[in-house]
């Protein structure tokens, strides 16, 4: 998970808590999220190992070549 930016004030309010001895609330992460993230790790090797080796080699044609265009713009 990335970490947010802050502003010096959140920054400060932190600071404050640790000396104070109260822990930051940390926000939670909802099950949706989780089970997205979980899907999400897996998803490209999952579909690497269905697709055959012509499948892969065409999407990774068309791939390359929108790279290519988007270089040149």
């Amino acid at each position: 998970m990335k970490t947010p930016k802050r502003d010096f004030a959140q920054v400060a309010f932190d600071i404050y808590q640790k000396v104070i001895g109260e822990t930051p609330a940390q926000p939670k992460e909802s099950p949706t999220v989780v089970r997205a993230r979980k899907g999400g790790l897996k998803g490209g090797s999952a579909r690497a190992k269905a697709l055959t080796a012509e499948q892969r080699a065409e999407i990774a044609k068309v791939a390359a070549a929108a790279r290519w265009k988007k270089s040149r713009n």
